[in-house]
Protein backbone atom coordinates (compact mmCIF):
# COMPACT_ATOMS: atom_id res chain seq x y z
CA UNK A 1 0.00 0.00 0.00
CA UNK A 2 2.46 2.05 1.17
CA UNK A 3 4.70 1.81 -2.15
CA UNK A 4 1.39 2.27 -4.29
CA UNK A 5 0.42 5.57 -2.46
CA UNK A 6 4.28 6.78 -2.90
CA UNK A 7 4.44 5.70 -6.88
CA UNK A 8 1.23 7.73 -7.18
CA UNK A 9 2.79 11.43 -5.58
CA UNK A 10 5.52 10.73 -8.24
CA UNK A 11 3.01 9.96 -11.56
CA UNK A 12 3.95 13.46 -13.50
CA UNK A 13 1.40 16.19 -13.66
CA UNK A 14 -1.12 16.31 -16.83
CA UNK A 15 0.11 17.67 -20.11
CA UNK A 16 -2.08 20.53 -21.43
CA UNK A 17 -2.33 21.13 -24.84
CA UNK A 18 -3.85 24.11 -26.16
CA UNK A 19 -5.77 23.96 -29.49
CA UNK A 20 -6.94 27.44 -31.33
CA UNK A 21 -9.37 27.32 -34.64
CA UNK A 22 -9.04 29.74 -37.23
CA UNK A 23 -11.63 32.39 -37.43
CA UNK A 24 -9.67 35.49 -38.98
CA UNK A 25 -10.71 38.42 -36.59
CA UNK A 26 -12.52 36.49 -34.54
CA UNK A 27 -9.33 34.27 -33.59
CA UNK A 28 -7.98 37.27 -31.57
CA UNK A 29 -10.11 36.14 -28.55
CA UNK A 30 -7.15 33.47 -28.45
CA UNK A 31 -5.12 36.13 -27.01
CA UNK A 32 -7.84 36.83 -24.22
CA UNK A 33 -7.76 33.22 -23.41
CA UNK A 34 -4.00 33.30 -23.22
CA UNK A 35 -3.85 35.96 -20.82
CA UNK A 36 -6.20 34.53 -18.05
CA UNK A 37 -4.36 31.36 -18.43
CA UNK A 38 -1.23 32.78 -17.83
CA UNK A 39 -2.67 35.19 -15.10
CA UNK A 40 -3.93 31.64 -13.35
CA UNK A 41 -0.75 29.85 -13.52
CA UNK A 42 -2.28 27.35 -15.79
CA UNK A 43 0.86 25.99 -17.66
CA UNK A 44 0.48 25.02 -21.10
CA UNK A 45 3.21 22.78 -22.62
CA UNK A 46 1.67 22.26 -26.51
CA UNK A 47 0.28 24.11 -29.22
CA UNK A 48 -1.51 23.30 -32.31
CA UNK A 49 -3.51 26.17 -34.27
CA UNK A 50 -5.19 26.88 -37.50
CA UNK A 51 -5.20 29.92 -39.35
CA UNK A 52 -5.48 33.02 -36.70
CA UNK A 53 -5.51 30.68 -34.46
CA UNK A 54 -2.17 29.29 -36.24
CA UNK A 55 -0.48 32.41 -35.34
CA UNK A 56 -1.23 33.53 -31.68
CA UNK A 57 -0.20 29.92 -30.52
CA UNK A 58 3.12 30.53 -32.81
CA UNK A 59 3.86 34.43 -31.19
CA UNK A 60 2.72 32.13 -27.64
CA UNK A 61 5.30 29.47 -28.35
CA UNK A 62 8.16 31.43 -29.64
CA UNK A 63 7.97 33.81 -26.66
CA UNK A 64 5.61 36.66 -27.11
CA UNK A 65 3.72 37.14 -23.60
CA UNK A 66 -0.07 37.38 -23.94
CA UNK A 67 -0.16 41.16 -22.94
CA UNK A 68 2.75 42.09 -25.77
CA UNK A 69 0.37 40.00 -28.05
CA UNK A 70 -2.73 42.22 -26.40
CA UNK A 71 -0.73 45.86 -27.23
CA UNK A 72 0.09 44.20 -30.44
CA UNK A 73 -3.34 43.56 -31.93
CA UNK A 74 -4.60 46.86 -30.59
CA UNK A 75 -1.68 48.75 -32.19
CA UNK A 76 -2.46 46.59 -35.87
CA UNK A 77 -6.63 47.58 -35.24
CA UNK A 78 -6.07 50.13 -37.86
CA UNK A 79 -6.88 49.89 -41.08
CA UNK A 80 -3.97 51.82 -42.29
CA UNK A 81 -1.37 49.38 -40.55
CA UNK A 82 -4.02 46.66 -41.99
CA UNK A 83 -3.27 48.25 -45.53
CA UNK A 84 0.55 48.52 -45.11
CA UNK A 85 0.51 44.51 -45.13
CA UNK A 86 -1.16 44.51 -48.19
CA UNK A 87 0.85 43.32 -51.59
CA UNK A 88 -1.57 43.19 -54.59
CA UNK A 89 -0.21 40.27 -56.50
CA UNK A 90 -2.98 39.90 -59.41
CA UNK A 91 -3.17 37.93 -61.77
CA UNK A 92 -1.51 35.10 -59.95
CA UNK A 93 -2.98 32.52 -57.71
CA UNK A 94 -4.61 35.29 -54.68
CA UNK A 95 -5.42 38.89 -54.22
CA UNK A 96 -2.20 39.27 -51.68
CA UNK A 97 0.93 37.87 -52.03
CA UNK A 98 1.86 37.63 -48.89
CA UNK A 99 5.32 38.79 -48.60
CA UNK A 100 4.80 41.74 -46.60
CA UNK A 101 2.85 39.58 -43.72
CA UNK A 102 5.84 36.89 -44.02
CA UNK A 103 8.38 40.20 -43.38
CA UNK A 104 5.81 40.91 -40.32
CA UNK A 105 5.99 38.05 -38.53
CA UNK A 106 9.88 37.23 -39.20
CA UNK A 107 9.57 41.20 -37.27
CA UNK A 108 8.70 39.63 -34.31
CA UNK A 109 9.22 35.70 -34.18
CA UNK A 110 12.70 36.40 -36.04
CA UNK A 111 14.07 33.37 -38.17
CA UNK A 112 13.40 30.90 -36.04
CA UNK A 113 12.30 27.53 -37.11
CA UNK A 114 9.97 25.20 -34.92
CA UNK A 115 13.27 23.40 -33.18
CA UNK A 116 13.94 27.26 -31.57
CA UNK A 117 10.76 27.66 -29.98
CA UNK A 118 9.95 27.36 -26.14
CA UNK A 119 6.90 25.00 -26.24
CA UNK A 120 6.12 22.39 -28.74
CA UNK A 121 4.15 23.68 -31.88
CA UNK A 122 2.16 22.62 -34.92
CA UNK A 123 0.22 24.37 -37.28
CA UNK A 124 -2.23 22.85 -39.96
CA UNK A 125 -2.36 23.48 -43.59
CA UNK A 126 -3.65 21.94 -46.49
CA UNK A 127 -1.84 20.80 -49.27
CA UNK A 128 -3.86 21.45 -52.65
CA UNK A 129 -1.99 19.09 -54.46
CA UNK A 130 -2.65 15.73 -52.62
CA UNK A 131 -5.82 17.34 -50.83
CA UNK A 132 -4.87 16.27 -47.42
CA UNK A 133 -4.43 17.63 -44.19
CA UNK A 134 -0.47 18.61 -43.69
CA UNK A 135 0.98 19.29 -39.91
CA UNK A 136 3.77 21.26 -39.84
CA UNK A 137 6.52 20.66 -37.21
CA UNK A 138 9.31 21.53 -39.14
CA UNK A 139 11.17 24.56 -41.37
CA UNK A 140 10.92 28.45 -40.92
CA UNK A 141 7.72 29.01 -38.55
CA UNK A 142 7.29 32.26 -40.36
CA UNK A 143 6.55 30.32 -43.58
CA UNK A 144 4.52 28.22 -42.06
CA UNK A 145 2.35 30.73 -40.23
CA UNK A 146 1.61 32.21 -43.72
CA UNK A 147 0.89 28.69 -45.06
CA UNK A 148 -1.92 27.65 -42.53
CA UNK A 149 -3.52 31.60 -42.81
CA UNK A 150 -3.10 31.57 -46.96
CA UNK A 151 -6.90 32.24 -47.35
CA UNK A 152 -7.87 30.53 -50.80
CA UNK A 153 -8.41 33.59 -52.88
CA UNK A 154 -6.80 36.19 -50.89
CA UNK A 155 -3.52 34.94 -50.00
CA UNK A 156 -1.35 32.74 -52.84
CA UNK A 157 -0.77 29.53 -51.44
CA UNK A 158 2.69 28.58 -50.26
CA UNK A 159 4.98 26.53 -51.96
CA UNK A 160 6.83 23.73 -49.73
CA UNK A 161 8.70 21.45 -51.19
CA UNK A 162 6.54 19.68 -53.62
CA UNK A 163 3.69 20.85 -51.67
CA UNK A 164 1.70 24.35 -52.24
CA UNK A 165 -0.26 24.80 -48.68
CA UNK A 166 -3.02 26.91 -48.14
CA UNK A 167 -5.49 27.57 -45.08
CA UNK A 168 -6.14 24.40 -42.83
CA UNK A 169 -9.28 25.47 -41.95
CA UNK A 170 -10.61 23.99 -45.23
CA UNK A 171 -10.17 20.24 -42.91
CA UNK A 172 -9.19 21.02 -39.63
CA UNK A 173 -10.41 24.60 -38.12
CA UNK A 174 -9.97 23.31 -34.62
CA UNK A 175 -7.04 21.28 -34.03
CA UNK A 176 -7.92 19.50 -31.11
CA UNK A 177 -6.69 16.43 -32.72
CA UNK A 178 -3.44 17.35 -33.53
CA UNK A 179 -2.91 18.87 -29.93
CA UNK A 180 -3.59 15.66 -28.71
CA UNK A 181 -1.18 13.60 -30.85
CA UNK A 182 1.52 15.70 -29.27
CA UNK A 183 1.13 13.92 -26.10
CA UNK A 184 -1.39 16.29 -24.02
CA UNK A 185 -3.46 14.44 -21.69
CA UNK A 186 -5.46 17.38 -21.45
CA UNK A 187 -7.00 19.48 -24.23
CA UNK A 188 -8.15 22.73 -24.27
CA UNK A 189 -9.93 23.78 -27.59
CA UNK A 190 -10.96 27.00 -28.45
CA UNK A 191 -13.51 27.50 -30.71
CA UNK A 192 -14.03 30.67 -32.57
CA UNK A 193 -15.38 29.84 -35.56
CA UNK A 194 -17.69 31.92 -37.42
CA UNK A 195 -21.64 31.66 -36.98
CA UNK A 196 -24.66 32.58 -39.38
CA UNK A 197 -24.60 35.41 -37.52
CA UNK A 198 -21.39 36.41 -38.60
CA UNK A 199 -21.95 35.02 -41.85
CA UNK A 200 -25.19 37.67 -42.65
CA UNK A 201 -23.29 40.25 -41.03
CA UNK A 202 -20.73 40.51 -43.15
CA UNK A 203 -22.29 40.47 -46.50
CA UNK A 204 -24.16 43.36 -45.05
CA UNK A 205 -20.65 44.89 -44.65
CA UNK A 206 -20.06 44.37 -48.23
CA UNK A 207 -23.04 45.24 -49.28
CA UNK A 208 -22.62 48.76 -47.71
CA UNK A 209 -19.02 48.91 -49.27
CA UNK A 210 -18.98 51.55 -52.61
CA UNK A 211 -16.02 49.37 -53.52
CA UNK A 212 -17.39 45.88 -54.15
CA UNK A 213 -20.02 45.34 -56.50
CA UNK A 214 -23.51 44.05 -55.28
CA UNK A 215 -22.84 41.01 -57.69
CA UNK A 216 -19.70 39.80 -56.81
CA UNK A 217 -20.88 40.11 -53.05
CA UNK A 218 -23.78 37.92 -53.79
CA UNK A 219 -21.22 35.43 -55.53
CA UNK A 220 -19.08 36.14 -52.33
CA UNK A 221 -21.61 35.18 -50.17
CA UNK A 222 -22.71 31.71 -52.02
CA UNK A 223 -18.84 31.01 -51.32
CA UNK A 224 -18.85 31.70 -48.17
CA UNK A 225 -21.43 30.51 -47.46
CA UNK A 226 -20.90 26.85 -49.13
CA UNK A 227 -17.88 26.72 -47.30
CA UNK A 228 -19.09 27.55 -43.99
CA UNK A 229 -21.27 24.04 -44.42
CA UNK A 230 -18.76 22.05 -45.36
CA UNK A 231 -15.92 22.84 -42.62
CA UNK A 232 -18.57 23.14 -39.90
CA UNK A 233 -19.42 19.41 -40.32
CA UNK A 234 -15.97 18.37 -40.58
CA UNK A 235 -15.21 20.51 -37.65
CA UNK A 236 -17.62 18.75 -35.62
CA UNK A 237 -16.17 15.49 -36.88
CA UNK A 238 -12.89 16.29 -36.32
CA UNK A 239 -13.85 17.17 -32.15
CA UNK A 240 -16.10 14.30 -32.08
CA UNK A 241 -13.36 12.38 -32.91
CA UNK A 242 -10.30 14.44 -30.83
CA UNK A 243 -12.73 14.53 -27.52
CA UNK A 244 -11.04 17.35 -25.64
CA UNK A 245 -11.83 17.94 -22.59
CA UNK A 246 -12.40 21.67 -22.84
CA UNK A 247 -14.09 23.67 -25.32
CA UNK A 248 -13.85 27.64 -24.81
CA UNK A 249 -16.22 29.57 -27.06
CA UNK A 250 -16.14 32.97 -26.50
CA UNK A 251 -18.75 35.36 -27.15
CA UNK A 252 -17.46 37.39 -29.98
CA UNK A 253 -18.60 40.35 -30.21
CA UNK A 254 -21.46 41.25 -33.13
CA UNK A 255 -19.35 42.96 -36.16
CA UNK A 256 -16.57 40.79 -35.63
CA UNK A 257 -16.35 38.36 -38.56
CA UNK A 258 -13.28 36.58 -40.57
CA UNK A 259 -12.76 39.78 -42.30
CA UNK A 260 -14.16 42.49 -40.52
CA UNK A 261 -14.26 43.91 -36.90
CA UNK A 262 -11.10 45.86 -36.26
CA UNK A 263 -12.75 48.63 -34.38
CA UNK A 264 -13.31 45.71 -31.65
CA UNK A 265 -10.27 44.33 -31.35
CA UNK A 266 -10.28 45.21 -27.81
CA UNK A 267 -13.79 44.06 -27.11
CA UNK A 268 -13.01 40.80 -28.99
CA UNK A 269 -9.74 39.37 -26.43
CA UNK A 270 -11.78 40.88 -23.62
CA UNK A 271 -14.63 38.26 -24.18
CA UNK A 272 -12.16 35.41 -25.03
CA UNK A 273 -10.48 35.91 -21.50
CA UNK A 274 -14.14 35.74 -20.32
CA UNK A 275 -14.35 32.38 -21.82
CA UNK A 276 -11.57 31.30 -20.31
CA UNK A 277 -12.42 32.59 -16.75
CA UNK A 278 -15.18 30.42 -16.73
CA UNK A 279 -14.12 27.40 -18.07
CA UNK A 280 -11.06 27.65 -14.70
CA UNK A 281 -13.45 25.62 -12.73
CA UNK A 282 -13.08 22.85 -14.51
CA UNK A 283 -9.76 22.83 -16.08
CA UNK A 284 -8.57 23.11 -12.02
CA UNK A 285 -10.86 20.13 -11.76
CA UNK A 286 -9.03 17.92 -14.45
CA UNK A 287 -5.63 18.87 -13.00
CA UNK A 288 -6.34 18.22 -9.45
CA UNK A 289 -7.44 14.95 -10.46
CA UNK A 290 -4.59 13.52 -11.63
CA UNK A 291 -2.12 14.67 -8.82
Amino acid sequence: MWRFLKNLRKQAPRKIGLALSGGGMRGLAHIGVLKALEREQITIDCLAGTSMGGLVAAGYAAGLSPEFLEQEALRMSSLRRILALADPSLPRRGILGGQKVRQYLIGHIGDRTFEDLELPLALVTVDLNSGHKVILRQGLVADAVRATGALPGLFTPVEWGDQLLVDGGLLDNLPADVARSLGADVVIAVDVSSDEQAASYLTQTLHRSRYVPNTLVDTLEVLYRSMGIVMTEINRQRLAEAQPEIIIRPAIPRGVTTLTGLSHTAETIAAGEEAAIEALPRIRELLASHI
